[in-house]
C-alpha cells in the first residue's frame, strides 16, 4: 500500500505522506480511502481549513499530537472537548475552538504543491467550501 496521497482540493492537486508517528490515525485514515468531503475554512485557529466531523468515532486517542502545526500538515482530532475533524493548515494555526486550545494528530504532510496551499486556503475563506478528494498516489505531480 503506498505511502503517497494524492490531494485534490478545489482547483489545486497537492502529494501527502502519511506519518510514521502516527501509525493508528494512518491506519484509521487508510480505511476511509479514497475519501470525499468538502474543506470549510477554520473559525477559531488562524490560516487552516478543516473537515468537521461531528461525533464520528474513529477509535483513536492522541499521537504524534501539536497544538501548533505547520503549513503543509494535516491533523486528526479525534473528538473530545470539541467535535471530530480534519485539520489541514495553510499558514499560522493555534488549534483551538470554543471550548479552547486543542492538540491533533498530525498524521499527514504535503510534500507537493506547497506553492498552492495560500491560494487554496484564501480561495476557501473568501469563495467558501471547496471539494476535497483523497486517494492513493503512486506517481509525482
Amino acid at each position: 500500500m503506498s505511502n503517497t496521497l494524492l490531494i485534490t482540493a478545489g482547483p489545486f492537486q497537492f502529494l501527502a505522506e502519511f506519518e510514521a508517528d502516527a501509525p493508528q490515525t494512518v491506519q484509521a485514515f487508510r480505511k476511509l480511502l479514497p475519501y470525499e468531503q468538502k474543506l470549510i475554512h477554520v473559525r477559531w485557529s488562524g490560516e487552516g481549513m478543516w473537515i468537521p466531523l461531528g461525533t464520528t468515532d474513529l477509535g483513536l486517542s492522541f499521537e504524534n499530537h501539536t497544538a501548533h502545526p505547520s503549513a503543509g500538515q494535516i491533523l486528526l482530532y479525534p473528538g473530545g472537548f470539541s467535535e471530530t475533524e480534519i485539520l489541514f493548515c495553510y499558514g499560522g494555526v493555534a488549534f483551538a475552538s470554543k471550548m479552547g486550545a486543542l492538540a491533533a494528530n498530525h498524521f499527514l504532510t504535503i510534500t507537493a504543491g506547497m506553492s498552492n496551499l495560500r491560494a487554496l486556503g484564501e480561495k476557501v475563506l473568501w469563495e467558501g467550501a471547496q471539494p476535497v478528494h483523497f486517494e492513493s498516489a503512486d506517481e509525482d505531480l
